[in-house]
């Protein structure tokens, strides 16, 4: 056996009667819908629910798998202290799952726990299974494994849920999986987190693809768009669709409401045979690759110094020499230069130089594209097997001249350096989901420590001459 069902469904605790005390009836469709997900789960007779919970312990380069023989929780921080759950984890499939992470070296285990206790995003789903066993006249045997999410790759969140399926077929567990996850957050302008025109085209376009289970396109959400919608769940359903790879899927769109101006949706599937033209990772990968090689090979000097020389380091832990056929304009110049390094449409590190502090342009360049791949404090270090990934971005820049006014900015055209005393921030131009003057000097000013009611504080703009390989 394998895993054998699975759906999608939200955590809003106020769902759950006794923390809602009434106010679950202004979202009665996605309740309903709920107890319908559960009566399907429970119908299949599962030996373990696999749930994936956005609010789960969770790392930006790790998924933690929860460890031990059981855990418990309750409602307490959401008011109903009263309603208390206490579940035994399928230590034999987290063994199994763990052992075949360790065989792929894959970051997956149940190292770095750091808070035992249950999750609302594992609670609310089991709140409503519960209730669904106890309406059948059965109590509830089924084991659980409760699985976090994490900052890695879209394409690892789905080797996870392969890996979920493998341990399952390998033990010959009957596993029902259970995606939570709330969608946009950020649906109406008196929700609770505000409104961006990104909410309803996240919660349009991810009910359509769940609803037809077209799990493939998952993977190809824009970046931007899922973190301006504020979605909470795509990580979790990319791990259920790769718990479902190769299988023949029966979906169901049950509901899906957004009167909180949180999306709420419910969809299930029931797993049938072998499908194998639905291996939808292979097929993103191999577009992936397809995709890297068209844009090395439109690559300038810029661009191919600042690869070889990452590329080098990763492979020899040495800087690289200058190259032979470096020309000689990017010898003879000096300048400041960024280079940023992208991988599956997010950044992946990104450092520079305001102005030149090597002899040449091309060391300038050599030497901030190691950086940017290792001493980014805000990513881990670039590994080899990520190399063929990375798309790369050159920026050289100008002087610096100081303005008088924001009006003499353009977000567009000018990057920005705003310092104070000691404390100095920079912003590149033209970068995407930073549409406004105000939203660039805002993360420059926070980039460099400095609040927004200081004063005194001195701006200088700059242009940039860019090298990036643009798709047509």
């Amino acid at each position: 056996m394998s895993v054998i069902c699975s759906v999608m469904v939200p955590h809003p605790p106020m769902i759950v009667p006794e923390v809602g005390k009434g106010s679950e009836k202004t979202v009665t469709e996605t309740a309903d819908s709920y107890m319908s997900a559960m009566d399907f789960i429970v119908q299949h007779d599962p030996d373990t629910v696999v749930i994936s919970s956005p609010h789960s312990v969770m790392y930006s380069d790790y998924f933690h798998i929860s460890p031990g023989a059981s855990a418990e929780g309750s409602f307490a921080q959401f008011g109903a202290p009263q309603v208390r759950m206490k579940v035994s984890y399928d230590e034999e499939l987290v063994s199994a799952l763990c052992a075949i992470a360790d065989e792929d070296d894959f970051p997956a285990g149940v190292d770095g726990e750091r808070d035992p206790y249950l999750d609302h995003g594992t609670m609310v789903p089991l709140y409503f299974l519960n209730k669904s066993y106890e309406k059948s006249g059965r109590e509830m045997k089924c084991k659980i494994v409760r699985v976090g999410l994490s900052g890695l790759s879209f394409s690892d969140h789905y080797k996870l849920g392969e890996m979920i399926a493998k341990a399952s077929d390998k033990l010959g567990r009957k596993v029902a999986f259970i995606a939570s996850g709330d969608l946009s957050h950020k649906l109406k302008e008196d929700g609770p987190y505000g409104f961006a025109k990104e909410g309803p085209v996240y919660d349009e376009k991810i009910m359509d693809v769940m609803g037809r289970a077209a799990f493939g396109d998952l993977l190809k959400f824009d970046p931007v768009l899922c973190d301006k919608a504020a979605e909470c769940g795509h990580r979790s359903f990319i791990i259920m669709a790769g718990a479902l790879d190769k299988r023949e899927v029966r979906a169901q769109r049950f509901s899906h409401e957004d009167i909180t101006g949180v999306g709420y949706g419910v969809c299930i599937y029931n797993a049938m045979g072998v499908d194998d033209s639905r291996n939808f990772l292979e097929g993103y990968e191999k577009e992936k690759a397809e995709r890297i090689e068209k844009l090395r090979k439109e690559e300038d000097m810029y661009l191919l110094l600042a690869r070889t020389s990452l590329e080098f380091y990763v492979l020899t832990g040495q800087p690289m020499g200058l190259p032979s056929d470096v020309p000689e304009d990017m010898m003879n110049r000096k300048a400041g230069a960024f280079v940023s390094l992208h991988k599956n449409g997010e950044l992946r590190g990104c450092i520079g130089t305001t102005e030149a502090v090597r002899d040449s342009l091309a060391e300038e360049i050599i030497m901030n594209a190691i950086s940017a791949g290792t001493q980014d404090p805000r990513f881990p270090r670039v590994r080899k097997d990520e190399l063929q990934e990375l798309e790369y971005n050159v920026d050289v820049l100008s002087e610096a001249e100081p303005v008088s006014s924001t009006d003499e900015l353009d977000v567009k055209k000018y990057g920005v350096i705003v310092s104070k005393d000691s404390r100095r921030g920079l912003l590149l131009p033209d970068l995407e989901g930073v549409d406004t003057v105000e939203e660039q000097l805002s993360i420059a000013k926070r980039k460099a420590g400095i609040s927004e009611m200081e004063s005194g504080v001195k701006i200088e703009r700059f242009t940039v001459e860019r090298h990036s390989c643009k798709e047509e």
